[in-house]
């Protein structure tokens, strides 16, 4: 979360240089920011589930024996 209001922040403070790439889009654009920010947080979400998910299915006894 922190991140994305960082990110959000830089996105709003490079505006100016935003707006020469981007062509038919507003950089203030909150539909675009929205969904933008919706997916990375969405991907970060899924890569920090799916190694926990594998890491709580390990017995605990066999995790500790392995170190």
């Amino acid at each position: 979360m922190i991140g994305l209001a960082v990110g959000l922040a830089g996105a709003f403070g490079l505006t100016r240089l935003m707006r020469a790439l981007l062509f038919g889009v507003s950089p203030m654009d909150p539909a675009t920011l929205g969904l933008v920010l919706l997916t990375l947080f969405g991907v970060a979400l899924l890569a920090s589930y799916l190694p926990a998910r594998r890491a709580a299915a390990v017995d605990p006894l066999v995790a500790l024996r392995a170190d």
